[in-house]
């Protein structure tokens, strides 16, 4: 039977927990003690995933130590915090790394997988695409992309973590896998200023289309593969974040759309990852000499421009040919 850590007890790490339960022991790693609680005596996350109940499989820590043993650990902290989090994991160097963050890192631009082999030399895997927490949580059916360079630790962590309704498909293409994840979240942000400004639904799928070319743009250019970008990963996980007010990421830019303070929309436990990743996106893209206006304006948004003034901006480049 497999061991599983998870190292992360907000809401997808928790997720995560419950589902892979059904396949072996848990063991969840939490910064917060009173999750920590929570977890093992009421059965709940109320903090990050309330109302879910949780299976009998998941033991929660506040205690680093507890994860080593584990068979395989998922990593799943915010991006910013990845280089920080392992440094302090210690695992032993054979152990299986599925690397759960979906980010850039500021000041070095680097990946995910980028940064954890400044780290460790542990198996890296990736895992990507359209999952929100409470419906993964609940049994709901899911398509991820697990992304492994090494085409048998992708099959050997395929098979300890699928479940009925938890498929996950294999690619080793690991750089789309990455990119794809840390752009739509940058998007669904401007999706959601769209929704919050009362733009209306003609021009969200616009930005959705014109989105996913910048995301191919910018991941062709760092060496990712335009049909993975197409996939799980990429336009799966964008169609899915900027829908839906179940995102976060959407949510900030709903209220970035209304006017509505940064600072009150960034308070609270949960992470908008696109909040960190667009001005390291935008540095990254002039870096790779990659034109990506949409989320230029998402960071600018975030730096303070005005609303009416970036979505202004946006309509009146020169036409061009799609």
């Amino acid at each position: 039977m497999t061991t599983f850590g998870i190292i992360g007890g907000g809401a997808w790490g928790t997720a995560l927990a419950a589902t892979l339960a059904g396949n072996g022991p848990v063991t969840l790693w939490a910064r917060e003690a009173d999750v920590v609680a929570a977890i093992n005596s009421a059965r709940e996350n109320p903090q990050f995933l309330p109302g879910v109940p949780l299976p009998a499989g998941i033991t929660a820590t506040a205690d680093l130590a507890d994860i080593v043993a584990s068979d395989i650990v998922l990593v799943v902290v915010p991006a910013q915090h990845l280089r920080a989090t392992l440094a302090l994991a210690a695992l032993p160097a054979t152990t299986p790394i599925i690397l759960c963050a979906k980010g850039i890192e500021a000041g070095s631009h680097k990946l995910m997988l980028e940064v954890a082999r400044d780290l460790v030399p542990n198996p890296i895997a990736v895992l990507s695409g359209p999952s929100f927490a409470h419906e993964v949580a609940a049994g709901k059916p899911c398509a991820i992309t697990l992304a492994s360079e090494n085409k048998a630790l992708g099959e050997r962590l395929i098979a300890a973590m699928a479940r009925p309704t938890f498929r996950l498909y294999q690619s080793d293409d690991v750089l789309g896998a990455e990119i794809g994840g840390a752009v739509k979240n940058v998007l669904a942000i401007a999706c959601g200023v769209v929704e919050g400004a009362g733009l209306g639904l003609n021009a969200r799928a616009a930005l959705i289309a014109r989105g996913f070319a910048e995301m191919t743009r910018f991941g062709v250019a760092r060496g990712a593969r335009a049909e993975t970008l197409a996939g799980l990963s990429g336009l799966g996980d964008l169609v899915l974040t900027c829908s839906s007010e179940n995102s976060r990421n959407f949510r900030l830019g709903v209220g970035l759309g209304q006017g509505r303070p940064l600072a009150d929309l960034l308070a609270g436990p949960a992470v908008a990852e696109g909040a960190a990743t667009a001005p390291v996106l935008v540095e990254a893209a002039r870096a790779a000499q990659v034109d990506m206006p949409i989320c230029a304006a998402v960071a600018a948004l975030l730096a303070g421009a005005p609303v009416k003034e970036t979505i202004s901006a946006l309509l009146a480049r020169p036409l061009k040919a799609e």
